[in-house]
């Protein structure tokens, strides 16, 4: 399984962006995609997950300002962030997880400043 993130980018506060992921291999019913992020001197944290059959899950503190969907056809998954704030500021990562394994995309920079 791989996976391909789109590229992150650059909004001032109140903006909003939105990634892409990809996977390619066999995607089974079972996966959840998820996005994590993270910033500079910081662990990784879980930023919204999404099952195959739609249930999700946010971090408190996107809830309300990010939107996570997913295309089963296509295998990918979306992360719409809006209202953006400098805290956002990370390095965001897509990762899939089936039959107890993970696999994660590449990292994408968002940075949120005026």
């Amino acid at each position: 399984v791989q996976l391909q993130a789109s590229e992150g980018g650059s909004v001032q506060p109140g903006g909003s962006l939105r990634l892409s992921c990809a996977a390619s291999g066999t995607i089974f019913s079972t996966s959840v995609m998820s996005w994590h992020r993270q910033a500079p001197g910081k662990q990784r944290d879980l930023v919204a997950a999404i099952t195959n059959g739609g249930t999700t899950n946010y971090a408190d503190s996107v809830k309300g300002r990010f939107t996570i969907s997913r295309d089963n056809a296509k295998n990918t998954v979306v992360l719409q962030m809006n209202n953006l704030k400098p805290e956002d500021t990370a390095v965001y990562f897509c990762r899939i997880t089936q039959w107890g394994r993970d696999y994660w995309g590449q990292g994408t920079q968002v940075t949120v400043s005026s």
